[in-house]
């Protein structure tokens, strides 16, 4: 039986992972004590990874494909398929981003002032290439983790670390000096199994089907009746993401309208709505919209 080896981030990404999953329509059960979770299709087998080392089992075929960030994937220059951007949250617009932090009193300001200094990170081999190729030499050392405690304490000149909201940044009295990356969640594959043409078509399966339920995020249908005279009227109160799904009502001059819009602004049109002569006005949620 063919069968789809497929790696889940485990750590911060682990529940939202498994919650999309099920919106998409695969129900992943982990237990406490196993690192092996069961999965509602029979061609999938899964196992929970740390994003950091996933680039590089999928790269070396232990794994089919699996989700983990850009980031990962340049730390280890993994040479795999990258076949869809994951982007988890729509509550923040900022993506997550890879930044160069110092001291708030530290006297340097420019990337270039870090010339022979000291630098801790989790991102070791990307930070080292990246200031190589801006030629500035500096010794880039692992952090096992707390790095923003290493260079408030002076134990390092700067650091290299991941914020989305810059809160622990600034509550460590630290300042931002220089961005070197933006990152998001990909899902990725494997050369030699996206090569596979079953392989290949399950991970487009489950790309499309993930992908889907992220559009869905936020979005909701919104349905209603109408009278035919009051057609224009309602139509130019509706957003959406293409022309609404209109259908004559049996032996009727009224009107069936379905839509899609985003969640946050039903509460507006919908009084808007019933003033233009909607009635019977339905919202109910979307888990995926492809």
């Amino acid at each position: 039986m063919n069968k789809l080896k497929l790696g889940i981030p485990k750590g911060s990404l682990q529940n939202a992972t498994i919650d999309l999953f099920k919106r998409s329509g695969w129900v992943i059960n982990v237990s406490s004590r196993n690192y092996f979770p069961a999965v509602d299709d029979k061609n999938v087998s899964c196992a929970l990874i740390r994003a950091q080392e996933m680039a590089g089992y999928v790269d070396k075929g232990t794994l089919d494909a699996g989700l983990t960030g850009k980031d990962w994937i340049l730390e280890y220059d993994s040479d795999v398929v990258e076949v869809a951007d994951l982007i988890y949250s729509k509550a923040s617009q900022k993506p997550a981003r890879w930044v160069v932090a110092v001291p708030g009193d530290s006297p340097f300001k420019r990337i270039e002032d870090l010339k022979g200094k000291r630098i801790s990170t989790e991102l070791v081999n990307y930070t080292k290439r990246y200031f190589n190729q801006l030629g500035i030499d500096v010794e880039v050392e692992f952090s096992w983790g707390a790095t923003e405690a290493k260079v408030v304490e002076g134990l390092v000149d700067a650091i290299v670390e991941i914020t989305e909201t810059e809160s622990t940044i600034r509550a460590h009295g630290l300042k931002i000096i220089h961005e070197i990356m933006q990152t998001n969640t990909k899902l990725i594959a494997n050369k030699t199994a996206w090569k596979d043409p079953w392989k290949r078509a399950k991970i487009e399966q489950i790309s499309l089907l993930l992908q889907g339920a992220l559009r869905a995020d936020g979005m909701v249908g919104l349905k209603m009746n109408l009278p035919e005279s009051k057609m224009d009227k309602v139509m130019e109160l509706l957003p959406s993401l293409q022309a609404p799904t209109v259908a004559n009502l049996y032996r009727s001059e009224w009107l069936s309208v379905e839509t899609v819009v985003a969640e946050t602004v039903v509460r507006e049109i919908v009084p808007k709505l019933l003033n233009a002569g909607a009635q019977g006005i339905i919202e109910y949620p979307l888990n995926k919209l492809i």
